[in-house]
């Protein structure tokens, strides 16, 4: 079998649409018919509008296959010219069907077929036809279908509406003027021509009229001649907050404006946990600070007093309140009553004496003014020998 090449479909553009309805399937088909004297070959396309089908026959094929549907014709002759003569004939016979005319004196009907993806038999009382077609491809059926049939349509419709008088009224000449004119302007831009085309209000609301009709739209658009330009801008409306919604703002704010993030329930009940404790009792504050632990004073080391200035060693003395907090107290552990049915308690030991830190040494200043300045001065200081602390 014969390959559908492009060059088959440019001999198909000058060739007319034939229709044909398969009645068992109420399919309406189209068909274009090419053939050639000169290497007795011939070509089909057949279209559904939405598939394409091709078959390309060359001399001998066309002979074969004449045979085979017609069993009352010749066998091959023994002569070369004579078989010539005879399939130029058929050819013939062939093109004359494949006309508008001719056509429609055949019947149509598709067929089951082993060979060919579309089987199709044109009949008549004296001889039978038959096409074993092949599906060109989806991308292919849009081209040949776009080329042959949508964009002539379109054309036609924009001449159709855009004449002063009704096509149907004028002279086979004066329609062909017609269609060269708009031909010759449409083939130089053909984007601009369609475009322009099915800019008419009339046209395009025709064409959304006859779609409506086809595919049963219960309420048909109407068809208008005249297309109003509606308004083409934004209106700024503000709304009011509704369930929760931030109203919308116009503006310069809009833009510099950030929502706040929603906060999500665990993160709200650990800012309530914490806040709660300050709000409910306000004496927890004061808590906090009583039981807050004491630093631990061997990891907080002051420096020697005997190392620092004698200001800095007035800022580190020790205040009497810390003395006091140290010293045991002076009272005596009160004996209970011989009376009272207890046992006497033993004597509480005596606590031994804290040795002084470098804290509890007094500072320079303190003994001048203790004992007095002799204004004489001295050397290195000596650490002071104490007695047991008095009670």
């Amino acid at each position: 079998m014969e390959q559908f090449t492009e060059e088959h479909a440019k001999l198909l553009i000058s060739k007319e649409w034939l229709a044909k309805v398969d009645t068992a399937r109420g399919i309406p088909y189209l068909l274009k018919f090419h053939f050639s004297l000169a290497d007795l070959s011939c070509c089909v396309l057949i279209t559904d509008t939405k598939s394409v089908w091709a078959e390309v026959l060359t001399s001998k094929l066309l002979a074969r296959r004449w045979r085979v549907c017609n069993s009352s014709s010749p066998e091959p002759f023994a002569k070369t010219s004579d078989e010539e003569a005879w399939r130029e004939q058929t050819l013939e016979l062939l093109s004359n069907v494949h006309t508008i005319g001719g056509i429609s004196e055949l019947s149509f009907e598709t067929v089951t077929s082993d060979y060919s993806d579309l089987a199709i038999e044109l009949e008549c009382e004296i001889f039978k036809w038959r096409w074993e077609t092949c599906f060109l491809g989806y991308q292919r059926s849009s081209e040949l279908i776009s080329k042959h049939l949508i964009f002539p349509l379109i054309s036609l419709n924009h001449l159709a509406f855009s004449s002063p008088e009704g096509i149907s009224e004028l002279s086979d000449a004066d329609v062909e003027r017609a269609i060269d004119k708009v031909g010759r302007t449409a083939r130089r831009t053909i984007d601009t021509h369609i475009k322009n085309a099915l800019a008419k209000p009339r046209l395009s609301t025709s064409i959304r009229r006859m779609s409506s009709m086809f595919n049963f739209v219960p309420d048909l658009p109407p068809v208008v001649s005249i297309a109003e330009t509606p308004p083409l801008h934004i209106s700024h409306v503000e709304l009011d907050e509704v369930d929760g919604r931030v109203p919308v703002k116009s503006g310069p704010e809009q833009r510099n404006t950030v929502p706040p993030k929603p906060t999500s329930d665990a993160a709200a009940q650990r800012h309530a946990n914490t806040e709660a404790p300050t709000k409910g009792h306000p004496e927890s504050a004061t808590e906090s600070e009583d039981d807050e632990p004491m630093p631990d004073q061997r990891q907080t080391k002051l420096p020697s007093p005997t190392r620092l200035p004698t200001e800095q060693r007035e800022v580190i003395a020790p205040t009497p309140s810390l003395k006091a907090a140290v010293s045991p107290p002076t009272s005596q552990t009160k004996e209970p009553s011989p009376d009272s049915g207890s046992p006497p308690q033993r004597p509480t030991k005596k606590a031994k004496p804290a040795v002084p830190s470098s804290s509890d040494e007094e500072s320079e200043d303190d003994r001048k003014k203790r004992g007095g300045s002799t204004g004489v001065k001295r050397g290195t200081r000596q650490p002071i020998k104490r007695g047991g602390k008095r009670f």
